[in-house]
């Protein structure tokens, strides 16, 4: 009985998509909130992480004051995209018990979005000093997908240095660079060409922005 509960649990987990999702301090807040409802609508479960800087950016751009405490900001987050039970879990950013933190229990996947040049250069460098730049390293040494969502201009030699460091580790490197192919009449319709790419590479489906060739008559 208990191998039989055991193999259960683990197919269990097995179908269920594991998505971690970091937010630092640059602008583009739009696209983290609509990713994450995509994310959870999706019934994948959500590990969210997030700066202090973040705070500050998130509440410029969007007016929202999100809590210092992630107990808080979960509750937050919970009642905003009432997603099932135990599909969403926000981390501290010193919450070093944090599944995110170890090679044992690495997400499926891992986005962050916004990426700020300095998380970018504590990425590329190896660097472990608070949980969002640990599960970065876990993540890429897992060999498990890691998006990085950068949102700066112009890039200098040192941020595409950095970016080229990572993808050759394997990340993607997916910039808020949104096209204009499919007409957007909104910002809402540029945030979810962006969101939509991301979806794409964490194998999600989605609607939300049409392909190339779509809907072309």
């Amino acid at each position: 009985m208990r191998d039989f509960i055991k193999f259960q649990y683990n197919e269990e987990m097995k179908s269920e998509k594991t998505i971690a999702l970091a937010l630092t301090g640059a602008s583009g807040m739009p696209y983290s909130l609509r990713l994450m409802e995509k994310i959870l609508e999706s019934g994948s479960r959500l590990y969210l992480i997030y700066s202090a800087v973040a705070q500050i950016v998130i509440k410029q751009e969007m007016g929202l004051s999100l809590p210092s405490r992630a107990s808080d900001a979960e509750a937050y987050f919970i009642e905003r995209f009432k997603p099932g039970k135990g599909k969403l879990r926000v981390f501290g950013r010193e919450e070093w018990f944090s599944p995110v933190t170890s090679g044992s229990n690495p997400p499926d996947a891992m986005v962050v979005c916004p990426c700020t040049m300095g998380s970018l250069a504590a990425f590329a460098a190896g660097m472990s000093q608070n949980v969002i730049e640990r599960a970065v390293d876990v993540v890429l040494k897992e060999r498990k997908k890691l998006i990085i969502v950068p949102r700066e201009t112009p890039f200098s030699t040192i941020h595409l240095e950095n970016m080229l460091k990572l993808s050759k580790a394997g990340a993607v490197i997916l910039p808020a660079n949104p096209g204009f192919y499919h007409h957007p009449e909104t910002v809402a319709d540029l945030v979810d060409y962006i969101v939509a790419r991301i979806l794409d590479h964490l194998d999600i489906p989605q609607d939300i922005s049409p392909r190339w060739g779509e809907g072309e008559e």
